[in-house]
């Protein structure tokens, strides 16, 4: 059980946040700014089932969904000013982006640094393209160098990402500096969280694989510290789409990032549920290690990207991912891929909405229970749960956006507010079933004393149509158990007793009573069931 924090300490969260993942134009009205539409939205749609938003990046930029960012300092006019991020802010708290690997090729920085001028000059990496790179991690099949012409003549400039996006100096000084006002801007503007962008390819030096240095290790601890001293109840969360214990290192030695996405969770749940076999989540889960102090998981399943596969490089066979390949494609979904050292390409994430990940394409009722049991497995884990915009309604694939653009925009799709409203109204649909049944989830969730994430999490041993966990606190537990099959399920209520003692149980997400005849409560196929014993 994780020690009672000092009251000198703030207290950084607790079982009634949920995190919503949205663009500042997700969803957007004739006559009003982006984001008063969004506030608005919010208030009246989702009060009570979520505290928090992540404004995806509202800066203006060039390409990338936002993440090419142009003027750090400013909100697209587009989206509204920040007197509408204030009282966006007023209402719930705010996660804003620092895209610190890179910046876009259309801002001022780098049309300076063509030039030979500041801010700019020195801000960026050229290399020799005849320097071998090919120890370099790459998470995109395009070239690493970019050439360009500057006051100097052509150079060739390192663009991780895309040449629309031009990589950071970061031995530079005043990177740091820049980087140290941004931030402490954000904060001023009324971010809680602050998410690191691709942190993980910050520090570049030739000869290594130039992710995970230490150095880059160096600079989240910097601006850890920074926000210690300055802004001790703003948390530092990183994105780092890697392996597991890649992913989990940025914790430090709970002096790095405060939060850390849980990147295995997404892949390993569309595994283990189409496959209707938990072992591998269950074999995962059961080998986490105790948290620092002051640390937590981001537990999501969607985001504005696809669902990446790196995180379960060897949680899963190599068959195993394929075949996660080709169900996308099935699922009329696509693949981003990666350019390994040899030259060679790999599946980098699946481009496609969870909910279709997750159909059944002859049963589409089946599919919806498979979903919502997916998000009920997340609301209940360990951590702070983040939902993306579009898996609240259970949205489908949107395939005009990936014909016109990339394979991405398959998951962003913006409404406009009349559609949207109508789209989650209108009874008997799978869009209104899915938003009034995940929203009840986590009106729920923040009423369960047992889901603050500090709450002890234990992983239980079960047979591998099933996955189960409890989760503790000194005055509350909560058995999670999920059937991952298509069939019915029984649950004994022997095991039961022998985890919440003797009684009368409920679940929670119904708020049903639950009937052991015979010993054993049947459950339907994907069931979700948050399990308390009644006082």
């Amino acid at each position: 059980m994780v020690e009672a924090r000092s009251a000198a300490r703030p207290e950084l969260w607790s079982q009634k946040d949920a995190v919503l993942i949205t663009y500042g134009d997700m969803v957007h009205a004739e006559g009003e700014a982006p984001l008063e539409t969004l506030r608005s939205f919010c208030d009246e749609k989702l009060a009570g089932a979520i505290n928090s938003v992540h404004i995806l990046p509202f800066n203006p930029a060039s390409s990338d969904g936002g993440f090419s960012v142009i003027d750090y300092r400013v909100v697209d006019p587009a989206l509204g000013t920040w007197h509408d991020m204030k009282l966006l802010g007023n209402r719930y708290s705010l996660m804003f982006d620092l895209v610190l690997n890179h910046c876009s090729a259309h801002s001022e920085w780098f049309k300076n640094y063509l030039l030979g001028r500041s801010p700019g000059d020195g801000y960026f990496i050229a290399v020799d393209p005849e320097v071998d790179l090919s120890r370099v991690t790459r998470p995109r099949p395009w070239p690493l160098l970019t050439p360009v012409e500057t006051s100097e003549g052509t150079k060739h400039v390192w663009t991780t990402f895309s040449a629309d996006q031009v990589d950071l100096n970061w031995e530079n000084p005043d990177v740091l500096f820049e980087f140290l006002d941004i931030l402490l801007m954000y904060v001023e503007r009324g971010a809680r969280l602050v998410r690191l962008d691709a942190v993980a390819f910050l520090w570049k030096e030739i000869g290594t694989n130039c992710i995970h240095h230490d150095l880059t290790h160096e600079m989240v601890k910097v601006l850890r510290d920074v926000l210690t001293i300055v802004a001790p109840q703003v948390i530092l969360l990183t994105e780092t789409n890697v392996p597991h214990d890649e992913n989990i290192s940025y914790f430090g030695k709970g002096d790095e990032a405060h939060m850390v996405y849980n990147f295995a969770l997404p892949p390993l749940l569309l595994h283990g549920l189409l496959k209707n076999d938990s072992s591998a989540i269950q074999k995962w889960a059961a080998q986490l290690d105790v948290l620092p102090d002051e640390c937590t998981y981001l537990n999501f399943t969607a985001c504005h990207d696809g669902i990446g596969v790196r995180p379960i490089q060897s949680l899963v066979p190599d068959e195993d991912v394929m075949w996660l390949v080709q169900q996308t494609e099935q699922r009329g979904g696509r693949v981003n891929m990666r350019t390994l050292p040899d030259g060679s390409k790999a599946p980098y994430e699946l481009n496609i909405t969870y909910r279709d990940a997750l159909s059944d394409p002859d049963d589409d009722r089946r599919g919806m229970r498979r979903f919502l049991c997916s998000q009920a497995v997340a609301l209940a884990f360990q951590g702070i749960p983040a939902v993306y915009f579009h898996s609240l309604m259970g949205e489908h694939t949107w395939q005009e956006g990936m014909e016109k653009g990339e394979n991405r925009d398959g998951n962003r799709r913006r409404w406009e507010r009349g559609e949207l409203e109508s789209a989650i109204s209108v009874a008997g649909t799978g869009h209104a079933y899915i938003f009034g049944m995940y929203s009840n989830m986590l009106r729920v969730r923040r009423t369960v004393r047992a889901f603050h994430p500090d709450a002890a999490q234990i992983i239980h041993a079960t047979d591998a149509e099933s996955f189960a966990f409890t989760r503790e606190t000194d005055n509350q537990t909560v058995l999670c158990w999920f059937n991952f099959t298509a069939g019915p399920k029984s649950l004994s209520l022997d095991w039961v007793e022998s985890l919440l003692g003797k009684g009368s149980y409920l679940n929670l997400l119904t708020g049903n009573h639950l009937e052991f005849s015979g010993g054993f409560e049947p459950a339907n196929d994907y069931s979700a069931l948050w399990i308390v014993r009644e006082a």
